[in-house]
């Protein structure tokens, strides 16, 4: 059994569902959750939840520390998403903003948010099961051994369904977004765990908006833009922020700071006027100020999916748009997903 939480293995983006057949061995597809990568250490007495970013999620999610020292049947280490779901039975989907809130510092307000809204894991590998170390088994292997360690544990514990079938893995690709899952990835069959490489494969949404450009963040150098940021006017003709565009070059950030100088926003002295955004539950001290743009630049963007208001994720500069009125630049334009329910996709 491991002493500590090893890096989580990871995927490169692929634009469409590989043939099952791309890879020695075949392809296995599964769902691809929208939450917190997570790995469970538990051995039969202590429990630990790490991030893929190595930092500590226990006390954030007691609830499922809870669960998991009562419902595991051995001592395992398992690789999975914690997510949190939201609405009605038989209507619920996957609610991201739930879930950065618990990332907070009050211990009384993560215990309330825990009662309130509880977390479940979604289980998807297993990397050592009693003294067994699995990580250099096959996925094939390893999945047959997830099923069997969890087939009996109730919620809030679940194991994804998977599917060889790359039609099925289409439909879940196009259907499951409504619950507020974000793609499918595809897992090589005999493939052993490789933590920190990109050995799987994910498959999200593509799509494209017009947004407009609001300001931009200074890169954390001192020098150049580090991140622009955009948005789309709703019905009533509100303005409203909804993402970020960054990775930028080096030159590529410099010469921005040129180009978008004939539009900065400036106050009767002259001087640029500045913003300050939202702070990150999980950068708390990083400086959201920004320099304001004035509203006539837009952008075509790709992003992936849309959170309710915001890009969940942040999106890539695809060209400017000179042709298009920044006014246009609606939520109209953007894609609507239609409805599915959480509870649909657990179902195996």
């Amino acid at each position: 059994m491991p002493h500590t939480i090893p890096e989580p293995m990871l995927a490169k983006s692929v634009d469409s569902i590989p043939a099952p057949d791309a890879v020695a061995g075949g392809l296995s597809f599964e769902p691809k959750w929208d939450g917190f990568r997570a790995l469970i250490l538990w051995d039969g007495t202590d429990l630990e939840i790490g991030s893929r970013g190595a930092k500590p999620l226990t006390r954030y999610f007691p609830e499922l520390v809870e669960a998991f020292t009562r419902l595991l049947p051995e001592p395992c280490l398992l690789d999975g998403e914690i997510v949190i779901a939201l609405g009605v039975p038989g209507s619920q989907r996957l609610d991201w903003d739930a879930l950065t809130q618990r990332i907070h510092p009050a211990e009384s307000r993560v215990r309330m948010l825990s009662d309130q809204t509880p977390a479940m894991f979604i289980a998807f590998d297993i990397l050592a099961r009693g003294e067994r170390d699995l990580a250099s088994e096959p996925f094939q292997a390893r999945r047959a051994e997830l099923l069997d360690l969890l087939s009996a544990v109730p919620h809030p514990v679940h194991v994804t369904r998977t599917t060889h079938d790359p039609d099925q893995a289409a439909r879940w690709l196009d259907e499951f977004e409504g619950a507020g899952l974000d793609g499918v990835v595809a897992k090589p069959l005999a493939q052993p765990y490789a933590p920190g490489k990109r050995m799987m494969f994910k498959i999200k949404h593509a799509r494209t908006a017009d947004v407009v450009a609001l300001g931009y963040r200074v890169h954390k150098s001192g020098r150049g833009v580090g991140s622009l940021l955009v948005g789309l006017y709703t019905d009533e003709g509100q303005l409203v922020q909804v993402g970020g565009v960054a990775a930028w070059s080096d030159k590529r950030r410099l010469e921005l700071v040129d180009e978008l100088k004939p539009f900065v926003e400036r106050d009767e002295s002259g001087a640029a006027v500045t913003g300050e955004g939202e702070r990150s539950r999980f950068a708390s001290g990083k400086d959201v100020s920004f320099v304001q743009l004035r509203p006539e630049l837009v952008l075509e963007v790709r992003y992936d999916q849309l959170e309710k208001w915001r890009f969940r994720h942040t999106v890539q500069f695809v060209r400017w748009r000179e042709d298009r009125d920044p006014r246009s630049c609606t939520y109209g334009q953007l894609e609507t997903v239609r409805a599915y329910d959480v509870g649909a996709v657990l179902e195996s």
